[in-house]
């Protein structure tokens, strides 16, 4: 199998229980995976895309994470936010903007 060059994680909140409870699905978050799927294939960047349980920063949700390069953005509310993350990874940097950490 070939992996992948980037993976993003898209937190959608699931507890231990089953439940979504958190930021990040209640504000859309579990919308993205399919944006961002259709989108990275429409760029030509080679990326798998999964929903995670939830990443602990609810204040900051929507959350996703980009791999290989810990990457974590806050505050991925709109499509327009996805395709800013996205031209910054196709030049090959962070989109300083939506950085949670360093």
């Amino acid at each position: 199998m070939k992996k992948p060059t980037y993976h993003i994680l898209v937190c959608n909140s699931f507890r231990l229980a089953g439940d979504a409870q958190g930021a990040c699905n209640k504000k859309g978050a579990s919308g993205f995976i399919q944006y961002l799927t259709e989108e990275c294939a429409d760029r030509g960047l080679d990326v798998a895309v999964s929903s995670t349980g939830c990443l602990n920063v609810c204040a900051q949700g929507p959350v996703i994470v980009v791999h290989p390069n810990n990457f974590w953005y806050g505050g991925v509310e709109s499509a327009d936010v996805i395709d800013e993350i996205l031209d910054a990874l196709e030049e090959g940097e962070a989109c300083e903007k939506y950085l949670i950490s360093d």
